[in-house]
């Protein structure tokens, strides 16, 4: 395992198993609405110190970029992380949730995490090398036909203004593919798809941290990774088409009549 994997697998684990703890008492966990249907609660802010602290300690000159804490930092290596993705599913006790840590060395992705702590499931990767869950090498799956395929997605909770584009995707999706699914954390559906549980995975308005693991697991399990355009640009746009490449494809192609005018500038 690469040294800088090796670091953040084991921050990973330490955000994990401070999320464990917290799921025996989640009716003392304090939380709080951070804007619109978005949560974050105590546990996503002590993860994040946890895992903050043992990448400090082992490349303290590198940059930070978390989803609780923000940026910090100056450097041609930066940690992108989530402490906890799919936090309103931790807080009702839905298990489907996970840590996402990914390196970028001057912005591209080189190391990624997406660890489930709930099924103590590790999802790495590190670029030229494979993508692998618990030890074994993992590959996208093979299906060639949407109409055989099962599809993740997320619901556009912060921009609401595409609600209308993205329930049209939805509509066409439901009655082309073998079937659609919402589990609530855009990190572990992605390595879903790296992993060949999942076919192809949609979503709109997603930030770095919670797409940049997951993407490297995907484009290392043999997969394909864009923004709406099927350009490499989604880190920016926030918006993202990841499968098979053959049920990229497909994705673009059911997703793009249905695109708003603002929807395709990203």
């Amino acid at each position: 395992m690469h040294p800088m994997l090796n670091i953040a697998v084991k921050a990973a684990r330490r955000a994990g198993n401070i999320i464990n703890r917290a799921t025996r008492n989640l009716d003392i966990v304090a939380f709080k609405e951070k804007a619109a249907n978005d949560f974050v609660s105590e546990v996503d802010r002590e993860a994040e110190q946890a895992i903050i602290r043992t990448l400090r300690d082992a490349y303290p000159d590198h940059s930070i970029l978390a989803e609780e804490s923000g940026a910090s930092g100056a450097s041609d290596y930066q940690w992108v992380i989530d402490p906890l993705d799919g936090t309103t599913n931790f807080i009702h006790g839905f298990p489907q949730y996970a840590v996402a840590i990914a390196l970028r060395h001057k912005g591209v992705v080189t190391q990624a995490v997406v660890y489930d702590p709930g099924r103590n499931d590790l999802f790495t990767s590190s670029r030229g090398r494979g993508a692998y869950l618990n030890d074994q090498r993992i590959r996208v799956s093979k299906r060639n036909q949407l109409k055989s395929s099962l599809i993740g997605t997320g619901f556009p909770f912060r921009q609401l203004e595409h609600l209308d584009v993205y329930l049209a995707i939805l509509r066409d999706m439901m009655k082309g593919a073998a079937g659609v699914r919402r589990a609530g954390s855009a990190a572990l559906d992605l390595a879903y798809v790296a992993a060949g549980k999942l076919d192809g995975f949609w979503e709109f308005g997603l930030s770095p941290w919670d797409m940049a693991a997951g993407a490297l697991l995907i484009t290392e399990a043999g997969g394909l990774v864009g923004d709406l355009a099927g350009e490499n640009n989604y880190l920016k746009t926030g918006n993202i088409i990841a499968g098979n490449p053959k049920i990229f494809v497909e994705l673009l192609r059911a997703i793009t009549p249905h695109l708003s005018p603002a929807l395709q500038r990203g």
